[in-house]
């Protein structure tokens, strides 16, 4: 945390505010681009692309709606054939490049094929143990979070909507459809990891990381992002020990891709390309459409994914600028890469994104008060 400084009025701002120390010029210009942002944000269309499962809502099956589970995704079908192919005690990479193909998908480039470590955790789970393992998550989620916020100076009274925002992100991870999707367990994980990192204590938070690394290997920006960050604090051990972690994924990494690439056949036809360059339609569709403000009017869902990054923003402490950093860098990767039918990416950052938002009016607050376009009374 940086020292307090002193805001308008002469009245000391809080320490973790962080746009309460900024000057009158970054202020205002930061002010006028976000307000452009906003508006871009409002009518940059949501590239939906296919539906990606056709399932019943809650209340049709409590209600009994007859034909209320409907026919389920093609890659949500496969990773259920290799669920059960697992359970009946095959191995994955004897039978996976086949089903690959009986399922009209590629299988090169090697990441077309997904890691296995889902895949058998499901399988040894079943059923009964994913819908526990889905609870046990969420409920981690909240905990750790409650716990971190009321550690942080001037946050006890925003953790309350913190926590319900929180819940509004994670709970996407208890819909049973998609159990069997990797970027849900994985962005579940980075979450809770995220939770449990403190300076100095981190043991805990790297063994979770690990395993939403085992799962999908899209986990690596954030084990990455870990490394830098204790580097810049002088955290030497601390750095070495996720960087360690990058070292020994990209070894079996690459022990993964040579099966794969020592089974493809000549007939095997390439992935599309996933440098889509969607922009900030690629951005906004992952998000809204891989959480809960997907029910939201257009205009509304992608303006909100803006004001969840300038909460993070002005909160300064080392959770406010690791979250910064790691959100506009998934952010600005999802403008590049990623196919409209590669939306459940956003899956990666959606738990933890919009816990932020309770942070939103003191960030616009303190800017306003920085940029000094009016006066506001002092908190």
């Amino acid at each position: 945390m940086g020292s307090d400084g002193t805001g308008m009025a002469g009245v000391t701002a809080p320490s973790w505010d962080r746009f309460a120390h900024w000057g009158k010029m970054p202020a205002r210009l930061l002010l006028i681009a976000f307000a452009l942002i906003l508006i871009a944000s409002a009518i940059a269309p949501l590239d939906r692309g296919p539906v990606p499962v056709k399932t019943s809502n809650a209340f049709e099956v409590v209600a009994g709606v007859k034909n209320a589970e409907r026919e389920r995704d093609d890659d949500l079908r496969l990773y259920d054939t290799v669920i059960e192919r697992i359970a009946k005690g095959d191995h994955y990479y004897d039978f996976i490049m086949a089903e690959q193909r009986k399922a009209n998908y590629p299988v090169q480039p090697g990441f077309a094929v997904r890691l296995p470590a889902l895949a058998y955790l499901n399988a040894w789970l079943g059923f009964p143990g994913q819908v526990g393992a889905a609870i046990a998550l969420m409920l981690s989620m909240l905990t750790v979070w409650w716990r971190r916020l009321g550690e942080e100076p001037g946050l006890v009274p925003r953790r309350m909507i913190a926590i319900a925002l929180l819940f509004m992100g994670a709970s996407l991870g208890l819909n049973r459809d998609f159990f069997v999707l990797h970027e849900l367990w994985a962005g579940g994980l980075l979450a809770l990891s995220f939770g449990l990192h403190r300076p100095g204590k981190w043991a805990a938070s790297l063994a979770v990381a690990a395993l939403a690394l085992a799962i999908r290997e899209f986990s690596l920006p954030f084990v990455m992002l870990m490394a830098a960050m204790a580097f810049w604090r002088g955290a030497r051990k601390e750095g070495l020990a996720w960087s360690a972690l990058v070292l020994v994924f990209l070894a079996l990494l690459s022990w993964h891709l040579s099966i794969i690439g020592a089974q493809v056949l000549p007939t095997d036809p390439p992935s599309p390309s996933w440098l889509a360059m969607r922009g900030l339609s690629g951005w906004l569709s992952n998000i809204v459409l891989s959480s809960n403000i997907r029910f939201l009017p257009q205009w509304l869902a992608g303006p909100i994914v803006m004001l969840a990054i300038l909460g993070w923003a002005g909160w300064r402490s080392a959770a406010g600028s690791f979250a910064t950093l790691l959100f506009l860098g998934y952010g600005l990767f999802f403008m590049f890469a990623g196919r409209s039918d590669n939306f459940y990416w956003g899956c990666m950052i959606t738990p933890a994104l919009f816990l932020a938002l309770a942070f939103v009016p003191d960030s616009l607050r303190s800017l306003w008060q920085s940029a000094q376009f009016t006066k506001v009374p002092s908190r």
